[in-house]
């Protein structure tokens, strides 16, 4: 598989979305789990390695043409699109300070889909940045971890959880750390939460660390690189592949909405003769278009060696607050019959408000947006 060409990759995506992955998101929305046999069937079919470098064992495909074929996936259940997602993104975070022995011992096993890893920031005391709370003493050849972590996806099935804390008595940017705690560690206590609003059944953890040992030898670069590994290579492009998640997910509503504007008669016509109709139609597909833009300029700078911060924060952005207002029209438009759990339009709209809280708030991506601006207005004085 690794040898298709890109438009063989967009046929099987495509064919997949259709096809297999419609009675999957069936599965879940009634079981409100995503079972192993789904991950094994997007490993199987190669949709986890797409943009891995064929020397790690992946497809080796461009940003952009990974981009597109993300629009594709995220006509999925929205679950189903968080597992192509992550599973594309991670290995970037993980590889980017890994020693040969952890490439071989986690990077490699990440990507052929051996392994499991799953991005721990979030705490309920802190932001996702540099005040990160939970702490870390160096203990012979361990580190000793205190402190908490929450809404870390993927906790049910992960095996090990990609972990930022600090050395005690660090703040800032300074003595953060990047470690690889396996699920079992001795201290790491894992609970479950209640499930979200949507993306239903992506099962979201709480894990409490009480004197958690984990051996020096998962640490990821030096200490103090902790942010460095959370952000660097890793935050730009899963910003722009969110971006972009948001064009499928609201180019899926669009036809959903737009087939009903045709099929749903009124005093006499269809919906789609009303004009009122028309115009959120068009503003509907000019947002989505606006939106892929953006996604594809900023991998076409990524693909060649540019750095992407503002370019995927405009991104992220725009994509999130268009599907918002994608999805609100799209629900407008097939009215009430489209708030029953029956209709996909209702689980696309309950899902569309994750990708806001994903790899940074709306407010997030202004401020980094904004000192973009100000760094250049000041440039020019």
């Amino acid at each position: 598989m690794a040898d298709r060409t890109f438009h063989e990759w967009m046929t099987a995506a495509k064919g997949y979305v259709e096809g297999p992955a419609k009675a999957w998101g069936d599965t879940i929305e009634k079981t409100g789990t995503v079972p192993q046999v789904i991950w094994d069937d997007l490993r199987q079919h190669g949709f986890l390695r797409l943009s891995a470098p064929r020397e790690y064992g992946g497809s080796g495909l461009s940003f952009v043409q990974y981009l597109q074929l993300l629009e594709q996936f995220a006509h999925m259940h929205g679950s189903m699109r968080v597992i192509v997602h992550v599973m594309n993104s991670l290995w970037r975070s993980v590889d980017s300070k890994a020693t040969p022995a952890q490439r071989e011992k986690f990077v490699l096993p990440l990507i052929r889909g051996d392994i499991r890893i799953t991005f721990t920031l979030t705490e309920p005391n802190s932001g996702s940045g540099a005040d990160i709370k939970t702490t870390a003493r160096r203990d012979g050849d361990d580190y000793v971890l205190n402190g908490e972590k929450w809404m870390i996806i993927f906790s049910d099935v992960t095996d090990y959880f990609l972990l930022f804390c600090r050395l005690e008595g660090t703040t800032g940017g300074d003595g953060t750390l990047a470690l690889l705690v396996p699920r079992d560690a001795p201290g790491l206590i894992i609970e479950m939460m209640e499930p979200a609003m949507g993306i239903t059944g992506t099962g979201h953890g709480h894990l409490k660390l009480m004197n958690c040992r984990v051996p020096v030898e998962n640490r990821l670069g030096d200490e103090g690189d902790g942010l460095d590994v959370a952000f660097r290579g890793f935050l730009d492009p899963s910003r722009t592949a969110i971006g972009m998640t948001c064009v499928g997910a609201a180019s899926r509503s669009l036809e959903l909405a737009a087939q009903h504007a045709q099929n749903r008669v009124t005093f006499g016509q269809p919906l789609a003769k009303r004009q009122t109709i028309q115009m959120w139609l068009a503003e509907m597909a000019t947002d989505i278009q606006a939106a892929r833009l953006l996604c594809l300029h900023a991998a076409e700078k990524f693909d060649g060696g540019e750095s992407i911060t503002t370019e995927a924060a405009m991104a992220k952005l725009f994509g999130t607050e268009m599907l918002q207002r994608v999805t609100d029209k799209a629900l407008q438009i097939h009215g009430g019959i489209g708030y029953f759990k029956s209709s996909e339009i209702e689980r696309l709209y309950r899902d569309a408000r994750m990708q806001r809280f994903e790899e940074g708030t709306s407010e997030i991506q202004k401020m980094v947006i904004a000192r973009d601006v100000l760094k250049r207005a000041s440039e020019r004085v």
